[in-house]
């Protein structure tokens, strides 16, 4: 019995000291845990602040890359060469239609959107197109339905002028608009137009009873596909 306080106050200090010593280990393991998510969130935050900055440099290339592709050709390019042709044109072409087709030119400059029409129509649908077949008939000689429209085209042949002699060549399609009040079919219709504006320019001209594409397609072959042509001081002449 002498010794049961002896043991009791063993088992207390027993008792006491693991107390102690569990919450040690529990405030030890609590510290580690909070050690383990500061580092773990420090690490996330600085995976994120990572992918924002090159998400930023991502979306900075992106927005420049369409303006440094567009200057790299005018870098690239050679003073002048753009107009290396001519800065004046004349296009011979030729569209669909109804009926046979239809050629008309094309004129401008190649530095400028608008373009300006000239060709030889009956003026009107049907009726003055088939009376036209026998008689002259009033005639319209600007753009016509379809000539600005790409997809009707079937052939285009394209020379280059310089600026004195586009201004001699856009003179004369404008007078020849002037002086064609009528159309007929069979002597002064859109193939013949437009072949008095090449014959002027100095091409030589096919055979003008053709289909507006074969013809067109022919100027472009019996002139060997040329692209520049030049006027004398004199008279149309190519070189």
């Amino acid at each position: 019995m002498a010794n049961r306080p002896i043991r009791l106050g063993l088992c207390f200090l027993a008792g006491f000291s693991l107390a102690v010593l569990l919450e040690c280990e529990i405030q030890s393991a609590s510290a580690n845990e909070i050690d383990t998510r500061a580092d773990s969130e420090r690490l996330i935050s600085q995976t994120r602040e990572v992918h924002k900055r090159a998400a930023d440099a991502n979306a900075l290339v992106s927005s420049e890359a369409p303006i440094e592709s567009k200057l790299a050709p005018q870098s690239a390019r050679k003073p002048g060469s753009g107009s290396a042709k001519g800065p004046y044109y004349v296009d011979f072409r030729a569209r669909t239609a109804a009926s046979w087709g239809h050629a008309f030119v094309w004129f401008g400059k190649t530095s400028e959107r608008e373009v300006e029409v000239a060709g030889l129509t009956p003026a009107g649908d049907t009726i003055p197109y088939v009376l036209g077949h026998l008689i002259w008939v009033p005639s319209e000689t600007g753009a016509s339905y379809g000539d600005l429209d790409p997809q009707y085209v079937t052939a285009s042949y394209r020379v280059y002028l310089n600026e004195p002699d586009a201004k001699r060549v856009f003179a004369y399609i404008k007078k020849l608009q002037a002086i064609s009040p009528v159309w007929n079919a069979e002597t002064f219709n859109c193939t013949s137009f437009i072949g008095s504006v090449a014959n002027f320019m100095g091409l030589n001209t096919p055979f003008r009873w053709q289909r507006p594409e074969d013809y067109v397609n022919t100027l472009k072959a019996i002139n060997g596909g040329r692209q520049i042509v030049r006027l004398s001081s004199v008279h149309p002449s190519s070189e």
